[in-house]
């Protein structure tokens, strides 16, 4: 994560807007169970979702040890929530443990989101429901990435849909947004026959 994406992240605007996005971002899904985010940051989007979805068993990884311990911090007084440092290429969680996995625009800071993406089928209950939100390969996300200097790789439009259903999931909501710059989504483990 670059210098300028650490400090937007780390933010008061940030938080504020954390609680805004959750149910915009999760298409208002009802999020129950275990529920793990992915790439969580300082853990402004994971204290959101414990405060709209205080049943849930939450937890939050982000392959920045930093990130992890300033949301274990921020994080300090919400129950049911466990933090571990994680490479979501690699999750450290047996088959089958969530009954839901959030994502909040860090895909593309994955070189390698396919296997993210597998990883996430991988890791969700039969049933289960992977949602979030992340930028689209346009030349404004490109001129903001190439400027920030972090490392990334955009989705186009059509490869997250090819991919999960590679990863057997399937789509159940999938909205481009703010002029095709974004898009939301929906996906359900599908489970095997």
């Amino acid at each position: 994560m670059s210098k300028s994406e650490r400090s937007m992240c780390l933010s008061r605007p940030w938080r504020s807007i954390a609680r805004r996005i959750v149910p915009w971002a999760t298409l208002d899904t009802a999020l129950s169970g275990d529920v793990l985010e992915i790439g969580g940051g300082g853990g402004a989007m994971a204290e959101a979702l414990a405060a709209s979805h205080p049943h849930v068993r939450l937890t939050m990884t982000d392959v920045d040890p930093v990130m992890v311990d300033v949301a274990r911090r921020r994080l300090a007084h919400v129950p049911d929530v466990s933090l571990c440092p994680a490479d979501v290429t690699a999750l450290p969680y047996p088959d089958a443990s969530f009954d839901t996995v959030t994502s909040f625009l860090m895909l593309h800071h994955v070189i390698d989101w396919e296997k993210a993406v597998a990883e996430v089928a991988r890791v969700l209950r039969p049933g289960g429901v992977f949602v979030g939100y992340d930028l689209t390969a346009t030349r404004i996300a490109t001129v903001i990435h190439l400027a920030d200097d972090s490392p990334y790789r955009l989705i186009r439009r059509g490869e997250f849909e090819s991919q999960v259903a590679t990863a057997g999931l399937g789509l159940v909501r999938m909205q481009y947004s703010a002029f095709g710059h974004v898009f939301r989504f929906v996906a359900a483990h599908q489970p095997s026959r």
